[in-house]
């Protein structure tokens, strides 16, 4: 009885070991990730500090259809602005009211 006991106390010291390794590596690896993926998003300067982007200069209206899909265009471009964080929701209504109009 006591080799059985010695055989399964081994074991159990086997196992626990296996795992306090894989957790740690396990640690190392997301503290890695995290890492990269912090040194590969660019730097991007606090909203204080971000000059909007000029207004659009104010043009007669669309006469024809290269000059609606030029503001359609211009809508978008100020929709991925605002997805993107550079324009706050003022801003880009008033860009919008000022392209529109």
């Amino acid at each position: 009885m006591p080799g059985l006991l010695r055989g399964v106390a081994r074991t159990a010291v086997v196992a626990g070991t296996a795992t306090a390794v894989s957790n740690r590596v396990s640690r190392r690896q997301q503290g890695r990730w995290a890492t990269q993926a912090a040194e590969q998003q660019p730097y991007q300067q606090p909203q204080s500090y971000q000059q909007p982007p000029p207004p659009p200069a104010p043009q007669a209206p669309p006469s024809t259809a290269d000059e609606m899909t030029n503001k359609i265009d211009q809508l978008k471009q100020l929709g991925d602005l605002k997805a993107q964080g550079v324009l706050t929701e003022a801003e880009f209504e008033e860009q919008k009211r000022r392209l529109l109009a």
